[in-house]
């Protein structure tokens, strides 16, 4: 039940088809947090939508309506969606819970409460493959690979579920690297500090790697990663090199075109000794690029213990290809 006031926001916002903060406290004559209180209510409650970043953010009448809850769906199965579903709208905004579950349904014209098991069974299935929180894909890259170099690979997350899309893993990695946004870099890193210290600790970890990007940006995703998680351990200086043209491996079809490639293309310049290493990766598509850095550190003789990989998402489905990151 939305209160005199918000009606009141509603019907000026509707007026003017888009209003800020400002408008509308002008508008209003109320303080700005008590405005700012009614238009988080609006906004999450889907009446309204935003767009921008502060201070310019414009608020306009969402053309989507978005059904809040999903009484009748058993607590626990509500709680899954509630803490799992993610998505980020084409308006840029980020919409988590039963909210972001109930829009991904309407623009599909499906009916959440009879959607909501099927994700469910989706959910557990994916869910079967975690143990401690991680994903492992030894057997995978022993089936894809003639000779694995990686002692250990896992990824915390899959980038996607099948129908229903990226994980939040994936749909925060997909726009932190397209969009170079450090805000999402760092909500990546603050997810994921916690498992990777957790996995350094019992895996006796003294080194780590971070893998390098292929394509050039202002801000790179793996520099940025490697100040979020500041471990505090010796770095293996990893070099990827460039030709001509630089060939990105999510722009190859073939994994052994992804091998060819991070043969030739990644180079470990160092000669520092270490037990057990951590090789970090946004993205597991083939997992050539881990293979084949892990098989460089090993000719070099640089680890006299294990190399264990780690991305942050990967694929379910084998190795495929991530075209998207």
């Amino acid at each position: 039940m939305l209160t005199p006031r918000q009606q009141q926001i509603l019907a000026f916002v509707k007026q003017k088809t888009e209003a800020t903060a400002k408008d509308i406290i002008d508008f209003l004559g109320i303080t700005e947090p008590a405005v700012f209180r009614h238009l988080k209510i609006l906004v999450e409650s889907g009446k309204l939508a935003k767009t921008g970043t502060t201070p310019r953010v414009f608020y306009f009448i969402n053309p989507q309506k978005i059904t809040p809850t999903l009484p009748s769906l058993p607590a626990g199965q509500q709680t899954i969606i509630e803490n799992n579903f993610f998505l980020i709208t084409p308006q840029g905004n980020m919409l988590s819970g039963i909210n972001a579950f109930a829009r991904w349904c309407t623009d599909r014209n499906l009916d959440p409460v009879k959607t909501a098991p099927e994700y469910l069974a989706t959910w557990n299935k994916y869910e079967e493959h975690k143990k401690d929180g991680l994903i492992t894909g030894l057997n995978k890259f022993k089936s894809a690979f003639s000779t694995t170099y990686l002692d250990e690979i896992y990824y915390l997350d899959f980038y996607a579920l099948e129908r229903f899309g990226k994980t939040k893993l994936g749909w925060l990695l997909l726009y932190a690297k397209q969009t170079q946004n450090k805000k999402l870099m760092e909500q990546i890193g603050a997810i994921i500090k916690p498992k990777i210290d957790e996995l350094i600790k019992t895996n006796n970890i003294d080194a780590v790697g971070y893998i390098p990007a292929t394509v050039k940006r202002r801000v790179q995703f793996q520099k940025e990663l490697e100040r979020i998680l500041h471990l505090p351990l010796p770095k293996i200086n990893l070099v990827k090199t460039r030709n001509a043209v630089a060939i990105p491996q999510k722009s190859l079809s073939k994994l052994e075109d992804r091998i060819a490639n991070a043969r030739a293309t990644i180079f470990v310049d160092d000669d520092q000794k270490h037990n057990n290493i951590l090789l970090i990766d946004d993205a597991v598509g083939s997992g050539a690029t881990l293979n084949e850095t892990a098989k460089k550190i090993k000719d070099k003789g640089l680890a006299t213990g294990k190399i264990i990989g780690l991305a942050i998402t990967g694929s379910f489905k084998g190795f495929d290809v991530i075209n998207e990151v």
